[in-house]
């Protein structure tokens, strides 16, 4: 296994631009496979999602099973390991906390000058479709980043979509994430599918107004297609990281935490990213001995990312690592150098930042409090971390007194005038006062 060392200073503009591309960036082919499966999910309904789970979950079920009962809410709270469900409480206490402070006022006004006021009012959205997925593992920690702030928010109507387990169940830690979130709406659909069902509605599937949460590059074209019928939220798709160090890094830390979001699949993009070329042969003498004592699914996984979408880039200065970090505007970025709030200062663009060598994206994936539901694909240069306001709208409101009329109402006539809109100036010059 060679894993792949970029030497930036020796690279072409072409080679750098491919290294700046994601999995995620190459989705444009899977329009075309998509578009068939959303079309028979709008016309076919719950017959669609059934033969769909089939068909990529080998899954086989009734409509009438496509929704989680509450029996299987009961059984996976009997089935789950009680210190599984305390690791979970404890998570979602300071993911709890954490989004609870983002909370804005209801309503708030400022006097813009006298007699004039303008302000906000915050409403959540009505309903949410949340995405958890699962085609490599369950993420009962995803439901918790999605779940926990779209209640705080306090949207009124949440549902979740969630790929089916082997048997035709949700598994159990997801299921008791939901109902600690004060969910119990669930539906075993996942992929694509699943993202028309929630855009369109089904027989048994409720239609919604927005839809959150990560996917596959799949999810990820399906929301593209779909963003005119339901708002698909912020780009989620397959995970990526940047471990940034300088020479005061410690190699084996780094090459254990490049690895964190690379297992994730084999469209993930992990990359460390530094000026100090002994700190980076380290790591790279470092990574096959760790890749080896990995699960087998796992071990794949980070080597076929290391060897394509990652890998250890090599800069020439801490300066120039910044750069290439903004740039690449990654959805992960750990900083392990020795100052990393002086870097932490310079970084423009990535979804979430965490500094020093206690922070591991692991800490941040599932307890630090922070959302783990990030931009991918170089959006985090537009996009924010999921938060209360993803679940959250914002209405103007504005009141003017007599008096404030009196001061405004002639500034407004002239800006209509000059722009032509005749209504607009009639409704100052023949108001009665």
């Amino acid at each position: 296994m060679k894993i792949n060392l970029f030497v930036l200073d020796e690279m072409q503009p072409a080679a750098i631009s491919a290294l700046l591309t994601r999995s995620e960036n190459d989705i444009e082919r899977l329009l075309s496979v998509v578009a068939p499966i959303i079309e028979r999910v709008k016309n076919e309904g719950d017959a669609a999602l059934v033969d769909f789970n089939a068909k990529f979950d080998k899954v086989e079920m009734q409509a009438s099973q496509l929704k989680a009962t509450e029996a299987e809410f009961e059984q996976a709270h009997r089935n789950l390991p009680e210190d599984v469900k305390e690791v979970i409480r404890r998570s979602a206490d300071n993911i709890r906390s954490f989004h609870e402070a983002q909370m804005p006022d209801a309503m708030w006004f400022k006097e813009i000058q006298p007699g004039i006021m303008a302000g906000e009012k915050i409403t959540p959205i009505p309903s949410i479709g949340l995405y958890v997925p699962r085609g490599k593992g369950a993420f009962p920690s995803v439901m918790l980043m999605l779940g926990l702030p779209a209640k705080i928010a306090g949207v009124e109507h949440i549902m979740v979509c969630t790929p089916p387990a082997p048997g035709g169940l949700v598994d159990d830690a997801t299921l008791f994430a939901a109902e600690l979130c004060g969910i119990k709406e669930v539906y075993k659909t996942g992929g694509a599918q699943a993202i028309a069902a929630m855009a369109y509605g089904t027989e048994t599937v409720p239609k919604v107004v927005k839809t959150s949460g990560p996917g596959s590059s799949y999810v990820s074209a399906a929301k593209r297609l779909l963003y005119s019928k339901i708002d698909v939220g912020a780009p989620a798709g397959p995970s990526e990281a940047i471990i940034l160090c300088d020479e005061h890094a410690d190699p084996f830390v780094a090459a254990l935490d490049l690895l964190i979001e690379a297992e994730h699949g084999p469209d993930s993009t992990a990359m460390l990213v530094t000026h100090d070329r002994t700190l980076a042969e380290r790591v790279l003498e470092i990574l096959p001995g760790l890749i080896a004592d990995l699960p087998e699914q796992r071990r794949d996984f980070c080597t076929t990312v290391l060897t394509n979408y990652g890998g250890v880039v090599l800069t020439s200065s801490l300066e120039a690592s910044i750069a290439f970090t903004n740039d690449f505007a990654p959805e992960h970025l750990e900083v392990m150098t020795e100052d990393p709030l002086f870097v932490a200062n310079r970084i423009q663009h990535a979804g979430e930042i965490l500094l020093g060598s206690h922070t591991p994206i692991t800490i941040g994936n599932f307890s630090l409090g922070v959302n783990a539901i990030l931009p991918t694909g170089g959006f985090a240069k537009t996009f924010s971390c999921v938060t209360v306001f993803d679940f959250l709208k914002r209405s103007s409101i504005g009141w003017v007194s007599r008096q404030g009329y009196a001061n405004i109402k002639d500034t407004a006539l002239r800006f209509a005038q000059y722009e032509g809109f005749a209504s607009h100036a009639n409704a100052i010059l023949k108001r009665p006062y």
